[in-house]
């Protein structure tokens, strides 16, 4: 018996292993080295070449078939991305498509940032020739996203420029700040670079960039800090990166869970959370979304939504742990009297299964005017689905309370931010007490409600 070789058996490409060493080398020797990983769902766990030795098309890429470039950014330690391996196979499950990594580690690695920062043009250029290549064999811009972590976002847009805004997406989680703040447009990351450019900012005025560069900019818990990030510098390195790096793993979670970041258009942070939740009348699509289904709202810049922007810029809140999902209510209160115009209400719901979930309200004290409709926003941890009853309590600010008064309420109506296709629910004509809970089982709403 005699064994043969396959010389067929192709070899699997590994990210750039590099440390600290190779940023000390580059102090004296610099270096510029790209590598280009393809995975398919035919080789998901085997990078291989995008090109052969003759120039020619990997067999496994299909040009007809959407294709995602993963680009990172910059790695003074050399290591590879942690979120890489996981990012490109969650992709891989959700589609049917071509991931390209760029590795340019060799060029990222470096204690000079600048020479990083200066890496990105030339990053940009030499995969523009490979884009070139691509085009010849059949591909089409309008398939490429480019995603792109920090420096990786701006190199995304230098490509989108040298094929002047033709690609179809650039993801730009949290674009890289330092040298690029202030910085005109052709200098960095901007709305013009595709035709679609979404931008998620975790870590504005830090490691990230505050101004919105995209056509939607998400900016959750405000942009600047993340919940759940060590606020201490004895942290040691996660301190540094936890929150520039909360905008991968935000997009992650849209892909690997059933997470639904709901984001509402404002002007600020601080008007979102004097809630700033109009969009569109609440119509499915119709509230951006961050992460992959950011997509989604394309179709409302195509058609130019009555009183939207071109550009926007939108805010959420998450939870402080993976996979960071939260679930967003809104109550909608009409009172029939003018005693409530100095309290608040507060309310949380009762499951089917008995269990109470308490919300986090935003703008408690709101003034209740006679047959004005009243909304409050609600943050929950827990997605809640059947709801058994609404707990209802009305508090009088007033340094003088009427423990004896009866509030008479016209309508409560509870909307899902979160999933807008639920029917809303509704309860007509009841009184509320000051300062005790009542529980009020929920009905359909009547079609003049709705």
């Amino acid at each position: 018996m005699c064994w043969v070789r396959s010389e067929n058996k192709r070899q699997c490409i590994e990210f750039s292993h590099l440390s600290v060493k190779d940023s000390l080398k580059d102090l004296f020797i610099p270096r510029l080295k790209i590598i280009l990983m393809m995975y398919t769902r035919n080789n998901l766990n085997c990078a291989q070449p995008l090109l052969q030795h003759n120039n020619s098309l990997n067999v496994n890429f299909n040009t007809q078939k959407k294709t995602v470039w993963l680009i990172h950014g910059y790695r003074p330690m050399g290591s590879t991305p942690s979120w890489l391996s996981n990012f490109v196979r969650i992709l891989l499950n959700k589609e049917d498509m071509n991931v390209i990594v760029v590795d340019w580690n060799h060029g990222a690695t470096t204690f000079i940032y600048n020479r990083a920062v200066k890496n990105t043009r030339k990053v940009a250029e030499t995969l523009t020739e490979y884009i070139q290549n691509l085009l010849t064999h059949g591909a089409s811009l309008e398939n490429f996203h480019f995603i792109g972590m920090s420096l990786g976002a701006h190199i995304s847009g230098f490509v989108g420029k040298i094929f002047h805004g033709r690609l179809g997406r650039i993801t730009g989680l949290d674009p890289a700040g330092p040298k690029f703040s202030g910085k005109p447009s052709n200098s960095r990351l901007d709305y013009t670079d595709a035709k679609f450019v979404d931008v998620i900012h975790s870590d504005a005025k830090g490691l990230g960039i505050q101004e919105p560069l995209g056509h939607v900019d998400f900016y959750p818990n405000g942009g600047k800090k993340q919940p759940g990030c060590p606020k201490s510098i004895f942290s040691g390195i996660e301190y540094i990166k936890c929150d520039h790096q909360r905008a991968i793993h935000l997009f992650m979670a849209t892909l690997e869970t059933n997470c639904i970041f709901v984001s509402f258009p404002c002007r600020s942070y601080k008007d979102y959370r004097s809630l700033c939740v109009d969009c569109g009348s609440f119509k499915q699509n119709s509230c951006p979304r961050l992460g992959y289904e950011a997509e989604l709202w394309k179709v409302g810049l195509k058609e130019k939504m009555e009183g939207w922007p071109l550009r926007t810029v939108v805010f959420l809140d998450t939870s402080s742990t993976n996979p960071f999902c939260t679930y967003y209510f809104v109550l909608s209160i009409v009172a029939l009297g003018e005693t409530m115009n100095d309290g608040y209400i507060s309310f949380r719901l009762l499951n089917q299964l008995g269990t109470v979930e308490n919300p986090r309200l935003y703008e408690k004290s709101k003034p209740f005017y006679k047959l004005q409709e009243v909304n409050i926003l609600a943050q929950f941890f827990t997605d809640v689905v059947n709801i058994s009853s609404i707990g209802l309590t009305y508090f009088q600010t007033s340094n003088t309370p009427c423990l004896t008064c009866n509030y008479r309420i016209q309508s409560l109506m509870l909307k899902s931010l979160t999933y807008p296709e639920r029917p809303p629910l509704c309860r007509y004509n009841f009184v509320l007490k000051e300062g005790k809970e009542v529980f009020l089982k929920p009905h359909a709403c009547t079609a003049k409600n709705i």
